[in-house]
């Protein structure tokens, strides 16, 4: 059982906006007190009322217009203090959120619902934000007119004060069970609304292949079954808050009669004046609105726990790859690559790769082969690490590379996925991406190398033409070229080719064969490749089988040892020529 609120691991966070909280505060402070006048005022306007002295009732009641005027001024002083610090804490709390997600491996988002990810950063995020700013200004505000107000009540007649006050531990009971059970509904209703989200994004991004098995309807009816779980969890929610105010509002209601007989009795027994029940009513009449607020925050406050947790369970997320305290940035390397007796598994008990030993010389092309699951991608994620192997290790230049930093590590490699991302943004942004500087001439050289200069040039605003999300505006072929201009902009001394030409076609995969040619020189390259065309000229080819290399050579040798690299190429060769 949870005894500690998640709200306190906010602190952090709440404490470097102290001096806009000094502010707010003493705002606060400034509002209750011209509150507390007006119970009073209000008293010395109903005396003169009954003795018909206007000229009293007018100095009063100006006197009353200053204090309203004065009071709204620290209301609004309160208001933008508290609101300023809540909204720079959710702020902090967002980068830092986001830099940590930044920290985590990919083992972590291949598990894990971009949609989800996306509302916690965002709405959960908002939402704590907005609970801080109404706790900061409204609840303290209210709780001190609470304490206040019915202290000055007590001061004016206390059997009366104590006999309004009489159900108020019931209301504080019924209060804390409605909140907490509101707390369990706030955490489905806003795992539901993560779930829809992360409905949303998977359809969004894959709606070309939504569309070419025309499964919208099957679409339709999952949207349809997550938004109706969303609604009924939110309806719970709100059924409980509609339970809640009128069982409380009838608790004030039941009171307040009961005040106006004690009164009656207490003028009727001259214990007290007509004045005093005025000024006593007009106090009374200021509590509705904090304790009215009071639930309403608490409610928000339960609500919002959720949110806070939901948050706080993504910085406790460990990231699995770590850099030693003292990593020290990789020099500029000539590209000598080494795995010794490297053995890695996703998961326990199932290898991938086993106790596998590669050598690449600087300028060696390694082209990897073999069929699907063999390890070939695993292999090439473990050099920039993507994952850490769990035996073994991985050198360049000699040099271990859970020794360096990551980033010093990944800038020395350059990758061409299969799979490519482009980003919203222009062709020289996505082509340098990461770059904060723009260097036009090493985009240009890099874009003349993957040709892709002659296309962009195309278009009318060149490099800087903008580029929808994903590069849906572009073909396959343009986005392969730019994701290899991408990856060559830095000049890498290791390059890792992951099907880089499977969505070119014929005429372009032999201009940008022809082009990586020229740019592997000197570069030690890693080709990942199913269409054996492609590996022809490597210095060495590898044919991986659960894990292991089962062969080793060039092109011609291969084929000559009529092995399973022959195979492959023989079933690849007929199944082309059929």
């Amino acid at each position: 059982m949870k005894v500690r609120s998640s709200y306190w691991q906010l602190l952090p966070y709440l404490w470097p906006q102290w001096p806009l909280f000094v502010r707010g505060f003493t705002c606060i402070f400034g509002y209750v007190l011209f509150t507390l006048l007006l119970p009073y005022l209000a008293g010395e306007v109903a005396f003169f009322i009954g003795q018909g002295n206007v000229n009293q009732i007018a100095y009063w009641l100006g006197l009353a217009t200053v204090v309203f005027l004065i009071r709204g001024l620290f209301q609004y002083g309160q208001n933008i203090f508290m609101t300023g610090a809540a909204l720079e804490m959710a702020l902090n709390l967002r980068k830092r959120v986001y830099a940590h997600l930044h920290k985590l491996g990919l083992d972590y988002f291949e598990t894990t619902q971009t949609g989800d990810l996306t509302y916690r950063l965002t709405e959960d995020i908002d939402r704590v934000g907005e609970i801080i700013d109404k706790l900061s200004h409204q609840f303290l505000s209210n709780i001190l007119q609470l304490i206040a107000i019915p202290a000055y009540m007590l001061y004016l007649n206390w059997p009366l004060t104590l006999a309004g006050l009489i159900l108020a531990p019931l209301m504080a009971w019924l209060i804390g069970q409605f909140g907490q059970r509101l707390l369990v509904l706030s955490r489905q209703s806003q795992n539901q609304v993560s779930n829809l989200s992360a409905l949303l994004t998977e359809v969004f991004s894959g709606i070309r292949v939504v569309q070419a098995f025309a499964a919208q309807e099957y679409e339709l009816k999952r949207f349809n079954q997550e938004a109706e779980r969303n609604r009924q969890a939110k309806y719970r929610a709100q059924q409980l808050k509609a339970i809640q105010f009128p069982v409380v509002g009838f608790l004030e209601a039941v009171s307040i009669m009961l005040l106006f007989l004690l009164g009656g009795w207490q003028i009727s027994q001259n214990n007290l004046t007509g004045q005093e029940f005025v000024s006593f009513l007009a106090a009374v009449a200021l509590l509705i609105q904090p304790i009215d607020l009071t639930i309403s925050n608490y409610n928000e406050f339960k609500q919002t726990e959720a949110s806070v947790e939901r948050i706080f369970e993504l910085m406790a997320e460990k990231p699995s790859l770590y850099e030693k305290p003292h990593a020290k940035e990789l020099p500029r390397v000539k590209g000598k690559v080494e795995y010794y007796h490297v053995s890695f598994a996703y998961h326990p008990g199932q290898p991938v790769l086993q106790d596998l030993c590669l050598q690449a010389s600087p300028g060696d092309v390694i082209a990897l082969v073999g069929a699907s699951g063999a390890g070939k991608s695993t292999l090439i994620s473990l050099l920039p690490r993507f994952y850490d192997p769990q035996a073994g290790k991985i050198l360049i230049d000699d040099i271990d590379i859970r020794d360096v930093t990551i980033t010093s590590l990944r800038r020395q490699i350059g990758i061409v996925p299969q799979d490519v991302t482009l980003f919203s943004g222009t062709i020289a942004e996505n082509i340098a991406y990461g770059q904060e500087k723009l260097n036009l001439e090493a985009i240009t050289q890099a874009a003349k190398i993957a040709n892709a200069h002659s296309f962009i040039t195309q278009f009318p605003q060149g490099y800087h033409t903008w580029l929808g999300e994903r590069g849906v505006n572009l073909s396959g072929g343009q986005r392969q070229r730019l994701a290899i201009a991408r990856a060559i902009v830095n000049d890498p001394r290791i390059l890792i080719l992951d099907e880089a030409t499977s969505a070119l076609d014929s005429e372009s995969e032999a201009l940008v064969q022809e082009a990586l040619e020229r740019v592997m020189q000197n570069r030690t390259v890693f080709i990942v490749a199913h269409r054996l065309s492609s590996v022809r000229r490597a210095n060495c080819i590898l044919v991986l089988e659960q894990g292991q290399v089962v062969e080793a050579g060039t092109h011609d040798f291969l084929l000559s040892q009529g092995g399973r690299y022959a195979r492959f190429y023989a079933q690849q060769f007929y199944s082309t020529n059929q």
